[in-house]
């Protein structure tokens, strides 16, 4: 059936309202109770057919009941860029679930980890004192590159008045030492910045496990030592 402009729509649907007024649904004409599908076109016509009209593919079509009630709404296709956000929309909420899902499951390890402030509490302290076992043995290597470096400076007093006479293994003993006493400065100033990062991150940690223990108050109750 071809879709027939405004002026057929009402006959259709004062027929349909006449059909289903004069007899049950059961005993109507089969024509009667095929639906109907309307829509406004591109150019304002009201069009009715009893299939899905191809002239509004891309917009909204009606379907009505034998009473000329609406069945449903048949919305169009969503054009490629509507189909682009929704796409772009569907991924940043998969990509919140499972955010929201990995730190589930971080919140729920720390809880195991930690059941309690005094048990996080030696955590700390155990990762600060082996941290502190390397920065004193790095004192102690810069101590020795110290002493080895005042030992070389007092060879080349020998050589004060004429440095360049100075043995050549002996100026390279003091450019390497030299070398390696910054090397080590710089590794006990990385300590130092590690001791900073291991404080910041046992806080962070402390905060969300006291909002995790306030949440099951049978954790959380041995207090952390003094």
């Amino acid at each position: 059936m071809r879709p027939t402009p405004t002026s057929a729509a009402p006959r259709l649907l004062l027929a349909a309202l006449l059909g289903a007024a004069a007899a049950p649904l059961w005993a109507q004409p089969a024509a009667v109770r095929t639906p109907i599908y309307t829509c406004i076109d591109a150019q304002g016509r009201l069009l009715s057919s009893d299939r899905p009209i191809p002239e509004c593919r891309d917009r909204v079509q009606r379907e009505l009941g034998p009473g000329g009630t609406v069945r449903r709404v048949i919305e169009p296709p969503p054009t490629p860029q509507e189909r682009a956000r929704l796409e772009a929309a569907q991924r940043a909420q998969a990509e919140a679930a499972a955010r929201a899902a990995d730190e589930q499951r971080r919140e729920q390890l720390l809880l195991m980890r930690y059941p309690n402030e005094a048990a996080h509490q030696r955590a700390r302290e155990a990762a600060l004192a082996q941290l502190q076992a390397s920065v004193e043995a790095g004192q102690q290597r810069l101590q020795h590159l110290d002493e080895e470096a005042r030992r070389l400076q007092e060879e080349m007093e020998f050589y004060r008045k004429d440095p360049a006479r100075a043995p050549a293994a002996l100026k390279r003993r003091l450019a390497d030492n030299a070398e390696q006493r910054q090397q080590q400065m710089q590794y006990l100033a990385d300590l130092e910045r590690e001791r900073t990062r291991i404080d910041a991150r046992f806080d962070a940690e402390l905060a969300t496990l006291r909002r995790l223990w306030a949440a099951a108050p049978e954790r959380g109750r041995e207090p952390a030592p003094r």
